[in-house]
This record gives structure tokens, sequence and C-alpha cells, in this order.
């Protein structure tokens, strides 16, 4: 059963994934805060590069099955143009401000 994204519980994460799923890329880096990293199954990655690839440039498109950890842990199935779908897990660090200062994603 697949949580409609306004129904995420953390604000910051609803935002994220609301971004990504309209392309919205503006939208997206407004909500990171200075300095935000990544990484992927576990490696570091260059944020900017990456999320063109992966999300902006592939049409990347997240549809959230679970949510834990107050809403800052996702498990959800995850599609782009270039790897198709896959089950993907996400985690994000929140700060006071609301503003993203890390996220980590891997196949679960």
């Amino acid at each position: 059963m697949t949580i409609q994204p306004a129904k995420l519980t953390d604000p910051a994460v609803r935002a994220f994934v609301t971004a990504v799923n309209a392309h919205d890329r503006d939208g997206f880096l407004a909500l990171l805060a200075p300095g935000a990293t990544m990484a992927d199954d576990g490696s570091d990655r260059d944020l900017d590069e990456w999320i063109d690839r992966e999300i902006f440039s592939s049409n990347g498109h997240l549809d959230v099955d679970n949510e834990s950890q107050g809403g800052r842990a996702l498990l959800a199935n995850y599609r782009n143009d270039t790897w198709g779908e896959m089950r993907t897990r996400w985690s994000f660090t929140v700060e006071d401000d609301g503003r993203i200062s890390r996220f980590e994603t891997g196949q679960a």
C-alpha cells in the first residue's frame, strides 16, 4: 500500500518526495541545508551530480510503502529511466531549521 506524499509524517521528507515526483529541481535544492551530503549504497557521492543523474535527468519517482523513525526513514519503490524500478531505502537527517543536511539511499 503506497503512502501518498501528502500523508508523510516529516514535513522536510514530505517536501523532498513531492519535489522528486514533480521533477522540481529548484524546490528540491531549497530543501537542502548548506553543505548537504548524501550517500548511495553506503558510498558518499557528489550530491549535485547524483541528483541530476539519478533524479532530474532520468525522471526519478518515489512510491513510498513504509515510513519509520518519525518519518525520516522510508522504504520505497524508486524508478527512473536509467535503472527502471527498484526497492530502496532512504534515511534523512533534518536540521532544526527544517532543512535536510544529509540523505542516504540504497537498495533495500
